[in-house]
């Protein structure tokens, strides 16, 4: 099917460098909450793109959980196929693509597991049947049935009862610590507007890039 003609013109306000903070983490805080207000379901929904020992990139949809100028938190099976690739190689990309906003933003990074603390925090704001998911599923592996996967469910609710479902010692959070951020605005004629922020040593560095 040939879709070559699909197209539309971004019709934005452009994006200047004396409007953006000089701190990416803030700027981004700026544009998340921008498109939050603006109705972007699900603003938190971030492309992770890792790449393991044997150079094949995988990229899936995971939720960001926190952030702040130390970086982007999310959780997840520490046996998954993300987890085993972060520890071959512990790198990432992250994408936001606030379409709606014709806005995206990229961050590529050093990846590294958040402290036990952090991921106890988290896990004990989840809903019950988040937490029985945890438990129940080993991640990215082969299963033969969904009813196998509801008979672990029945397992671990037996198992737990109505008491309190501890953290799984197999789960837990990680943070993308930020080595170069993208806000990227779309403008008409696909002229877009590009600015990189890039960490050296301690300070970041803010610079244009074409379109």
């Amino acid at each position: 099917m040939d879709i070559s003609d699909m197209r539309r013109d971004f019709e934005s306000e452009g994006l200047d460098r004396d409007a953006l903070d000089p701190e990416p983490s803030r700027q981004f805080e700026i544009w998340f909450e921008e498109a939050r207000l603006a109705g972007i379901l699900e603003p938190n929904a971030m492309s992770l793109a890792t790449t393991g020992a044997d150079g094949l990139p995988n990229l899936r949809t995971v939720l960001l959980k926190y952030f702040d100028d130390r970086g982007f938190v999310f959780y997840t099976n520490y046996g998954s196929r993300k987890a085993r690739e972060l520890a071959e190689n512990p790198r990432a990309a992250l994408l936001f693509p606030w379409i709606g906003l014709n806005r995206q933003v990229i961050i590529q990074g050093l990846v590294e597991k958040v402290s036990k603390a952090e991921s106890l925090r988290y896990f004990s704001s989840r809903p019950r049947g988040s937490q029985i998911g945890a438990w129940v599923s080993d991640q990215s592996r082969v299963i033969s049935s969904r009813g196998l996967l509801e008979q672990k469910v029945a397992e671990i609710k037996r198992k737990f009862g109505e008491g309190e479902i501890p953290l799984p010692s197999f789960w837990g959070g990680y943070r993308v610590v930020p080595q170069r951020i993208e806000f990227w605005q779309g403008r008409p004629s696909r002229l877009h507007d590009r600015f990189e922020y890039l960490r050296q040593d301690n300070d970041w560095h803010v610079q244009r890039l074409q379109p």
